[in-house]
């Protein structure tokens, strides 16, 4: 009888520091009311605030139990389920808002809308991803409502049919080639990623014996749910309200593709032949075991594990150690910010990648087909 609420009080102490990205809706709040500096509180936070405790609270290395139940992880998943209506209850608001009282300047709305972009790309792409992953109806619909809030609904299925199969390979779109810099990747994703995306999901659909255009293609419930918010928005916020809707888009997009650019940015899979690549391994993702970003982020630094087994809940991801994974020097915070300078970047992580080469693929010797990101057996 005793035993029992000092493990339920033990499991929601340890989720709690997750729930600290529920602490920036507030600051949206902030930002909407005052304008002015406060505009900036949003990205200063989220960027630079927990790059800071990422240095005083250190490195967590310990692993939880991969066998725990999903009845001990409640509290866990609570915060992924709770996040999807709070940050669309939000956006909606904060557009009312201040379309409503006109007390904000044009570009204070235009900033403003900029740094719920990097929350609903930070935080609610990154709760998406969670979610598409997981087997409950509500929570893959919760996925797509997020993903259609910021206009990446191809998102989940360039994710899961694409990235997946094809990470660290030039097959994969957002696995950032060798020497690549991230605007030219940015640009590159954008249009590659939904086309691979529809692409998949009309392979699926002919091995059924189906045309794309059959209503089971996931593409017209994305459609219809972009739809649904730009009408939404129209009707609560009109045309300057669209025109605010679509940059968070962008923004939260920007954020996602930099954090792609930074998971598997020049890291390849053996290729064995007739266009097989080895299994995907710990090794083709950068890992990072910094506490604080981790908390942001549910664990997405432990990328490692997540490719590993796809699966696996975001508290029980795995962390592994350099001679398992390739570590970043920093949390996702400062290395987003240094990809946005190439060469930065460059001086950063191409040494790395070259003692991940030889540590990992000493036999190999020829890598330009992965420098130049061309295929020698295309699909």
């Amino acid at each position: 009888m005793t035993t029992y609420p000092t493990a339920k009080l033990r499991q929601i102490t340890s989720a709690l520091p997750f729930w600290l990205s529920l602490l920036l809706i507030p600051l949206a709040w902030v930002s909407a009311v005052y304008g002015g500096w406060s505009l900036a509180l949003l990205p200063v936070v989220t960027w630079y605030l927990f790059s800071v405790l990422d240095f005083l609270t250190g490195l967590n290395k310990d692993n939880a139990d991969p066998q725990t139940p999903d009845e001990d992880l409640f509290w866990y998943r609570a915060i992924t389920l709770l996040w999807t209506p709070t940050q669309i209850i939000t956006l909606f608001l904060l557009l009312w808002y201040i379309t409503a009282t006109d007390h904000l300047a044009w570009w204070e709305e235009w900033l403003l809308m900029g740094g719920f972009g990097v929350i609903s790309g930070t935080i609610g792409i990154n709760y998406a991803h969670e979610l598409m992953h997981q087997k409950p109806k509500l929570e893959r619909w919760y996925a797509d409502i997020l993903l259609a809030s910021v206009l990446y609904s191809h998102f989940r299925s360039e994710h899961l049919l694409v990235h997946h199969r094809y990470v660290a390979t030039p097959r994969d779109p957002v696995t950032a080639r060798y020497n690549e810099g991230f605007w030219r990747f940015f640009r590159r994703v954008l249009h590659e990623c939904y086309l691979s995306a529809f692409a998949a999901e009309k392979a699926m659909l002919a091995r059924k014996s189906k045309p794309w255009t059959d209503l089971s293609n996931p593409f017209f419930r994305y459609w219809g749910l972009q739809l649904t918010f730009f009408v939404v928005v129209f009707w609560i916020a009109g045309w300057w309200g669209v025109l605010l809707f679509a940059y968070q888009a962008l923004i939260a997009v920007w954020q996602l593709e930099l954090v792609n650019y930074v998971e598997h940015y020049g890291l390849t899979r053996k290729h064995l032949g007739d266009g097989k690549y080895e299994h995907v391994l710990p090794h083709h993702s950068w890992n990072a075991a910094h506490r604080a970003s981790n908390w942001l982020l549910i664990n997405l630094q432990r990328h490692s594990d997540h490719h590993y087994k796809p699966d696996r809940r975001f508290p029980l991801l795995q962390n592994y150690d350099a001679s398992e994974a390739p570590q970043l020097p920093y949390g996702y915070p400062i290395m987003t910010m240094a990809a946005l300078v190439p060469r930065l970047w460059r001086k950063v992580m191409n040494p790395r990648v070259t003692e991940w080469r030889a540590r990992f693929y000493p036999e190999i010797t020829d890598w330009l087909p992965y420098k130049s990101g061309t295929n020698p057996h295309p699909r």
